[in-house]
């Protein structure tokens, strides 16, 4: 439904086309689920606590439902497509768990992961997973945890658009892989750590080369987002958004339907 905006400026009535607001009148749009673990090293479950009172949060009058879980393990594959999209925040499944997730993924299913849930080395021993997330297996990572400059490589994706073209990341470590995600055509990167950064690290020291944060795998409906150690992470507007953002974009593109249009 379009309707017509009536606005005075300068003295002259002028039209505008804007659409009407969308208001969810059947309960909650959809349903996420928030996955972590609690036997990680403590700055992930900080973040994970954190994240987890971060989109509860997000649901207030029942846009949507949320619930959490520390495995996936015992849920059949009709059970797990009842959400809408998985929320990693520091973790990935068990290997009993892997082929399920792999079955959800394939599917359409959605996934928003940070930092510690995408870490993987030659120790992980899931193929499938390295290519899901873009080909790339760590490499190294700065040290300590600190502020990053933070560049946009897109700033017209619905991820991006709303966000300025740099800003100063609250303190995170960062990971950074091999081969660079970029490199795969699969793979869109939306934002990179600035160049400017280098030396990035004050123990553990990274001089150079590509460096993705946020990127997204094009042959699923996923993001995933480097940020995510320790407990200042949603201390900055804007990493929020940027949260937010790429959460929505995930959602949006439900092989279902739009929620949103709902």
């Amino acid at each position: 439904m379009v309707l017509l905006a009536v606005s005075c400026v300068g003295g002259q009535q002028q039209n505008a086309a804007y659409r009407a607001a969308n208001y969810a009148k059947n309960g909650p749009r959809f349903k996420a689920l928030l996955f972590y673990s609690d036997h990680e090293e403590s700055a992930h479950v900080q973040f994970a606590h954190q994240g987890i009172a971060f989109f509860r949060k997000l649901t207030v009058g029942e846009g949507f439902e949320v619930d959490s879980t520390q495995t996936l393990d015992g849920y059949t594959l009709e059970q797990l497509q009842e959400y809408n999209v998985i929320v990693a925040l520091n973790a990935y499944p068990s290997r009993q768990a892997r082929p399920l997730f792999e079955q959800y993924m394939d599917n359409g299913g959605g996934w928003l992961g940070f930092h510690a849930a995408g870490y993987n080395d030659p120790s992980t021993g899931w193929p499938w997973y390295v290519k899901f997330l873009g080909g790339g297996v760590f490499k190294c990572n700065n040290w300590p945890p600190q502020p990053a400059l933070l560049e946009l490589d897109v700033t017209d994706h619905p991820v991006t658009r709303n966000l300025p073209a740099s800003y100063v990341a609250p303190t995170s470590e960062y990971y950074q892989w091999s081969p660079e995600p970029r490199e795969n055509p699969d793979v869109e990167v939306l934002v990179s750590l600035s160049s400017r950064n280098y030396p990035f690290g004050l123990k553990d020291i990274i001089y150079g080369g590509d460096f993705p944060v946020v990127w997204t795998n094009k042959n699923y409906r996923m993001v995933y987002i480097n940020m995510g150690h320790g407990n200042e992470q949603f201390t900055d507007a804007t990493e929020q958004l940027l949260f937010i953002n790429a959460f929505r974009w995930v959602v949006s593109r439900d092989p279902a339907g739009d929620p949103f249009d709902r």
